[in-house]
């Protein structure tokens, strides 16, 4: 803890994180998303168990932990937003283009995510008032597509989640985002536990545990590997900016490489208890474990309302949800307001009304996308795929592509080491020279793959290999 005399200098200068717990939440808060409480246990099962978890921790070795932490470095050295701290590490250079694109995915994540945050808060009353009360699919299915192809219910939640974040953002970096990541960390992994101990409980709960455990290395593809890069790479909230903004609050006391190792595996660890949470009751009651929004908000509260007290564990279930969506959309949120502030030097208010203000706008369009814009298409996608296609499939491996280059080709060794062993403080100089060269020769070729797996350009070859 620092003592109140550092407090006051930070609160006279640049805003920065004030603990080593904020940190770890704050980072930590940002990496974790609705993909963690769905996708991620969704498919470690389809997709050999075990088998694919210990193929995801590889990929995650040599992906997500490098640029995870080159993006920590960025920030903390330069104290910058994405944009300006390319601008002082490479001045009149192009190389801000790698910041300025991480931010404008941020953006576009924000526009199409804060719709199906949106949902996940108005599920939190749904539940409530029990309108989801039901062990029939074809009722809770119901409910959901008249829900998402209204107007005005699903603009009001979006603009909802819009005003929560915004609120977070406004208090600042210690008192807002750190103080709030603080408090909703530790109560999403108190709702998971809770949620746990009841869905193993279940009659038949093993069956789900062997979906998500059971190692099938009969599963495992090239399809397969490319599906575990993928998501060592999208899980952790790389390519956006949002870590290489909170790095550039992180005290020169922290140690970086420990600060990304604790993020990754703890985001690990909560996607493996969200499955925990789930799929247990969804082979119990003899549901099956879909994918995506009919799993979220379709199959989850017929699996609740079939057990007892299911009601009231349904709540629970979108109250972490919702922290998940909030903590992940903080982060995103926190880009531009940064660089708005820094780059055109607008008050922190200011920046956050212009952000909140444009997001309303153009997030609109990603949540009209399922009623009135359902039939808007800009190159064959509605408002919300396009969105989604762009940051997924070509942005953000083109921002962590560009990010791993730069930080071992053009920054080199002795200026990731001199940053991250804390100036020689630190003895992880060993370490170091490891990840450099996972980030010189290893990650880019992966992110290469990543992109081209994105755009579809692998997979013909693929099949014509028979590795699909």
């Amino acid at each position: 803890m620092q003592n109140n005399a550092e407090k006051r200098k930070h609160n006279l200068g640049r805003d920065k994180f004030v603990t080593s717990l904020g940190v770890i939440a704050a980072t930590l808060g940002s990496a974790i998303g609705l993909g963690n409480i769905w996708k991620f246990p969704f498919l470690a099962g389809q997709n050999g168990g075990a088998a694919f978890i210990l193929i995801y921790l590889i990929c995650l070795i040599l992906v997500g932990l490098p640029l995870l932490l080159s993006e920590l470095i960025i920030g903390r050295t330069t104290n910058a937003n994405p944009v300006g701290a390319f601008k002082k590490l490479a001045p009149r250079t192009p190389w801000f283009l790698t910041g300025l694109t991480g931010c404008i995915s941020a953006f576009l994540i924000m526009a199409f995510y804060s719709n199906v945050a949106g949902w996940v808060y108005a599920y939190i009353f749904k539940a409530a008032s029990r309108v989801l009360s039901t062990t029939k699919p074809e009722i809770t299915g119901s409910v959901f597509n008249t829900f998402v192809s209204g107007v005005g219910e699903p603009l009001f939640w979006q603009f909802m989640v819009l005003l929560v974040t915004s609120c977070i953002i406004l208090a600042g970096v210690s008192n807002g985002i750190e103080r709030v990541t603080k408090i909703l960390m530790p109560i999403l992994f108190f709702l998971l536990i809770i949620s746990d101990l009841r869905a193993l409980t279940l009659p038949n709960a093993w069956e789900g545990v062997k979906f998500l455990f059971q190692p099938d290395f009969s599963k495992i593809t090239g399809a397969v590997v490319l599906t575990a890069l993928g998501l060592s790479f999208f899980k952790l909230s790389i390519g956006i900016g949002t870590m290489v903004t909170y790095g550039s609050y992180i005290s020169k006391k922290e140690n970086l490489v420990s600060t990304a190792a604790k993020v990754a595996l703890s985001d690990t660890l909560v996607s493996i208890l969200a499955g925990l949470a789930i799929f247990p009751a969804v082979f119990a009651f003899g549901f099956q474990p879909d994918a995506g929004a009919s799993l979220l908000f379709i199959t989850i509260p017929t699996v609740f309302s079939s057990m007892p007290l299911g009601n009231v564990f349904m709540v629970l279930f979108f109250i972490l949800s919702a922290i998940a969506a909030t903590t992940a959309i903080t982060s995103m949120f926190e880009v531009p307001v940064a660089y708005f502030t820094e780059e055109f030097k607008l008050s922190r208010p200011k920046a956050v009304l212009l952000t909140l203000g444009a997001l309303m706008l153009v997030g609109s369009t990603a949540t009209l996308s399922f009623s009135v814009l359902s039939d808007f298409k800009l190159f064959g996608k509605t408002m919300f795929d396009l969105f989604d296609y762009t940051t997924s499939n070509i942005l953000m491996p083109l921002a962590g592509l560009a990010t791993a280059v730069f930080l071992a080709w053009k920054w080199g060794f002795k200026n990731i080491a001199q940053e991250a062993s804390n100036n020689g403080k630190i003895q992880n100089i060993r370490l170091l020279r490891i990840i450099t060269l996972i980030l010189k020769y290893i990650t880019p070729v992966a992110i290469i793959l990543v992109l081209l797996s994105g755009l579809n350009f692998l997979n013909p070859i693929l099949k014509l290999l028979h590795l699909y």
